[in-house]
C-alpha cells in the first residue's frame, strides 16, 4: 500500500477507534445532570457519534476504494472540531484545559493530514 494511503487508512482508524469509544461512553452516561430533553439530545447524538466509527472503520479497512468518502468523514471531524471551538468561545474552556485542548487540536489538524495525504495517493477505481 502506498505510503499516503497508509497515513489516510492509519487517520480513519483512529477516527473509527475514538467515534466508536466516545459513542459508547456518551450513550451509557448520557447526560445526567440536566434536562430530559438536552440527556434526548446528547444520547441521540451519541448514537450519531457512534455510526461514524462505524462508518470510518469501513472506509479504513476498504481504503483502497475510497474516493470522496475520505474527505466527507473529513469534513466531518471538522466541522466537530469547530463546533467545539465554538463551544469554548461562548461557554468556555471546561477543566481540565489540557484535556479539551487535546480533543481540540487533532480534530481540527487531521481533517488536513487525512485530506491532503488523499490527494497525494492513487485514486480509488471508479465503480
Amino acid at each position: 500500500m502506498p505510503i499516503p494511503q497508509r497515513i489516510v487508512q492509519i487517520c480513519l482508524f483512529i477516527v473509527a477507534a475514538i467515534a466508536l469509544f466516545g459513542g459508547t461512553v456518551q450513550m451509557v452516561l448520557g447526560q445526567p445532570d440536566t434536562t430530559p430533553r438536552l440527556d434526548n439530545v446528547h444520547r441521540f447524538m451519541a448514537g450519531v457519534y457512534f455510526s461514524m466509527g462505524v462508518i470510518s472503520f469501513w472506509a479504513a479497512w476498504t481504503v483502497r476504494r475510497q474516493g470522496t468518502l475520505v474527505y466527507l468523514i473529513a469534513l466531518g471531524v471538522f466541522l466537530a472540531g469547530c463546533g467545539r471551538l465554538f463551544s469554548i468561545s461562548q461557554v468556555g474552556l471546561p477543566t481540565p484545559h489540557a484535556v479539551w485542548l487535546g480533543y481540540l487540536v487533532p480534530e481540527l489538524a487531521l481533517p488536513f493530514v487525512m485530506a491532503l495525504a488523499h490527494r497525494a495517493g492513487p485514486r480509488a477505481a471508479a465503480p
